[in-house]
Formats: C-alpha cells, sequence, structure tokens
C-alpha cells in the first residue's frame, strides 16, 4: 500500500511517499480502506517537534526518539470497512465510517487498522468522504469544550477563532445549542461565520471586542498560542457575572464515541456543516502541512486518498 512515513522530527520535507505492506486486523479491530482524512495541527505538532527544547526530550521519550514510533501520522479517518478481525461486532465488510484515533495514527496511507471500539461510527450518505474527513477534529474539540464550559440555550457566546477548523464547528454547535453567538475572526472570514449561523462577527483587525459593552455568559477561545490570542485577562473582562472561559490550550479532552456519533447525527441532519478550506492528494501531505504551518489556514485542510 501507499503511505507517507515521517522519516524524521523536522519541515515538512520528512514526510515521504512509500510502499508499505498492508496490515493485517487482529482481534478486535477493523481494517479501513481510507478514502480521506485531514491534516491537523497535531499532527504538524508531532512532525515538527515546534516546542521548547526543555520539552522536546519528553514528547521524544512519548512518540520515540528519532522519529515517531509510528512512522505513519495521520488521526482523522474517512473510509470503508475492508476485514474485520476477531471478535468484531456492529461493523460490516463494505461499510463507510468515519471518524478519530488520536494515539493510533496511520491515517496517510491506503490502508489503517482502527479498535473498533474506538471513535469511530458509520459514515451517513449525505456526507462525501472529503465532507466526513471535516467533521472529527473541529467537530470533536467544539462539542467538548463547549459542554465544558456549560453551553446552554439563551445563553450569550463569544467564540474567538471562529473562522477555524474548530471554531467554525462552535459556532454551529452553540447555535444548536440554542445560544446566541458572537464569532470573533478577521473582515475576510466574516461572510463564512455569519453563514455558519453566527448572530454577530467581529473582526479582530479592526474592532476590540473587550472594549465594547457586550458581555458573555460562555467564551471559547478556539485557537491556540501559536496565533497569540489575546490573554486570559482579556477574555475574563468581557464575561458576565458566573460567566466561564475555555480554551484550547487549558484542557485536554477526552474525544469519545458517543461525542462522535452525535456529530454524525448532527451532520446527516444537515445541522453541522462540514467547511473545508483546500484538498491534497496523498502524494503531496507535505504541502498540506506546509501550508497548515503557514498560520492562513481556514477551516479544514483535508486529503485526498483515491
Amino acid at each position: 500500500m501507499k503511505a507517507i512515513l515521517c522519516t524524521a522530527y523536522g519541515p515538512p520535507e520528512v514526510l515521504q511517499l512509500a510502499e508499505l505492506p498492508v496490515p493485517e486486523p487482529g482481534k478486535g479491530q477493523v481494517r479501513i480502506r481510507m478514502r480521506a482524512t485531514a491534516v491537523t495541527y497535531s499532527d504538524c505538532f508531532v512532525r515538527g517537534l515546534a516546542i521548547k527544547p526543555v520539552l522536546r526530550v519528553l514528547i521524544r521519550l512519548v512518540f520515540g526518539w528519532r522519529r515517531p514510533r509510528r512512522g505513519v501520522l495521520g488521526i482523522i479517518v474517512a473510509g470503508e470497512i475492508d476485514r474485520i478481525g476477531e471478535g468484531v461486532e456492529g461493523f460490516r465488510v463494505g461499510e463507510p465510517v468515519f471518524g478519530l484515533d488520536g494515539w493510533g495514527a496511520g491515517a496517510s496511507a491506503e490502508y489503517k487498522l482502527m479498535k473498533a471500539k474506538g471513535v469511530l461510527v458509520r459514515k451517513p450518505e449525505n456526507l462525501t468522504w472529503r465532507d466526513a474527513a471535516a467533521i472529527p477534529y473541529g467537530g470533536l474539540l467544539a462539542l467538548a469544550f463547549l459542554r465544558r464550559g456549560g453551553i446552554a440555550a439563551g445563553q450569550r457566546v463569544l467564540i474567538y477563532g471562529a473562522s477555524g477548523a474548530t471554531g467554525t464547528s462552535a459556532v454551529q454547535l452553540a447555535r444548536h445549542f440554542g445560544a446566541h453567538v458572537t464569532g470573533v475572526c478577521s473582515g475576510r472570514n466574516a461572510d463564512l461565520v455569519r453563514s455558519l449561523g453566527a448572530d454577530a462577527v467581529i473582526d479582530y483587525t479592526t474592532h476590540d471586542f473587550s472594549s465594547m459593552s457586550d458581555r458573555y455568559d460562555l467564551i471559547y477561545a478556539a485557537v491556540g498560542r501559536r496565533y497569540r490570542p489575546p490573554s486570559e485577562e482579556t477574555f475574563r473582562r468581557v464575561l458576565a457575572p458566573g460567566g466561564r472561559y475555555v480554551t484550547v490550550d487549558g484542557w485536554n479532552p477526552k474525544l469519545t464515541r458517543e461525542g462522535m456519533a452525535e456529530l454524525r447525527d448532527l451532520a446527516e441532519a444537515g445541522t453541522l456543516r462540514p467547511v473545508i478550506d483546500r484538498c491534497y492528494p496523498l502524494a503531496e501531505l507535505a504541502d498540506a502541512h506546509r501550508y497548515v504551518e503557514t498560520r492562513r489556514k481556514r477551516r479544514n485542510v483535508v486529503i485526498d486518498i483515491p
């Protein structure tokens, strides 16, 4: 099978096309014929180790010293069940599925093994493979953080970074939960954020949300430190009494199969819309990583696996 190997820690050039044996599923596993995946910031983080030197030693101990032990990166799954291992129930050969395998990786290949009890569910018929690959990462994170913030109907919610992979899902989910949503993004993305259901949009390049009179019951900072968002103190200045602030940098959520099934149902009903920035073929995975690292990415970057 064709796969993209991460041959070392470093720039996108360390990602090389390779020919690998097709893996066989073990007990409790399914083999997926991959059709699409997505490049996430987690992929770029593991590949590039763009962190403080003192932390690199710890990361190498966890993921591998010279290169990632799991040489094929990629955590987003969209494809068809190709073979079923011993003891697997609930899936059948040929069934279209999608989901996320945070620790298993290996999605940047024509075939991938995954635990049948992992974050994997049936793909709705109304989603293309590209659509399916654009939902799990941002959708699961947004769902987890909004729930941690106590999202509820009638709240006033501010989503900072509303045009990103996580932010675009957060806008739609917050609206689904009955909140009044204000999205913060650049002016070029304002129409997109409005189209996803935001009641108001603030262009951070021309307006300072923290100087406005509005107060919010829940603030979700959907971008990490790499984008240099405002400080926590700045966000807290516009919290309503008893309001809550959550950030992608402040918690490592547990992403669950139940959450994936909830996103599936919302996408099937048309409530959650996948939003895609660019698509690349598998052989150009390095270019996709390079684009994600420019910090000009909006929405999701999807990889086609023909």
